[in-house]
């Protein structure tokens, strides 16, 4: 695809154009390019601002809750997985300019080449717009990503709750089983599937076996909580 016509994509996607094409070249640049430029100053600058913003973002949203309890969901969303997750919201790595080894790597997916460049894309945005910009569309994607966003749902063992509720309503514990493994040794991907009284309520995938576990627990768990007379 012609780098103008991605670049549009990229933009209609953010709700921002970019008045320097050459400022968003520089931000979807990884490292592995080897080229005169690359993203890792403006990794530098957007990690700064997202912590802010998303500090900012939940000082409003909960306006009763401890600082202890803002400190920790900001630690939750503020880090690799939190903005790998965000960039997913935008299909970032699609728009990515890599080496051919980290594209036969599935660099594209990576969780930290993905939160490196969402942090160097909202550091370019600061730079030629300013925080108010920026602040727009992290709000809209932390809403987008984070629909019913507060301290349980991003701290809660979904295990443990989920363990705790069938033993009290089953007698019993669930049962978790490797469905498929795939993938290369440094980028594995687990699918598990998670029974309770010899009935399946939930099938996910994790980059681990523990994350895999943990996303089947957390729709059992739903399954469960919504099923409570």
């Amino acid at each position: 695809m012609d780098k103008a016509v991605e670049f549009i994509k990229l933009e209609q996607t953010i709700g921002y154009v970019f008045h320097d094409k050459a400022l968003l070249l520089e931000a979807l640049t990884h490292k592995s390019c080897k080229t005169s430029y690359n993203n890792e100053r403006l990794e530098f600058l957007g990690d700064a601002v997202l912590d802010l913003l998303v500090g900012e973002f939940l000082f409003r949203r909960f306006p009763r809750s401890a600082e202890g309890n803002l400190s920790k969901m900001r630690a939750a969303i503020v880090n690799e997985k939190g903005f790998m997750k965000l960039a997913q919201a935008i299909q970032l790595g699609a728009y990515l300019y890599i080496s051919q080894s980290e594209e036969y790597n599935k660099g594209r997916d990576k969780p930290s080449i993905l939160s490196n460049a969402f942090e160097a894309l909202m550091g370019a945005i600061y730079l030629e717009s300013g925080l108010q910009k920026v602040q727009e569309i992290v709000y809209d994607l932390l809403e987008k990503v984070y629909p019913k966003i507060d301290f349980e749902s991003l701290f809660v063992d979904f295990k443990t709750a989920l363990q705790e509720l069938t033993q009290a309503r089953f007698s019993q514990i669930p049962e978790y089983v490797l469905i498929d493994e795939s993938g290369p040794d440094h980028h594995k991907e687990f699918e598990m599937s998670l029974w309770i009284d010899g009935k399946k309520y939930a099938q996910a995938k994790g980059a681990s076996k523990k994350d895999a576990q943990q996303n089947c627990a957390k729709i059992a768990f739903c399954k469960l909580k919504e099923e409570q007379p």
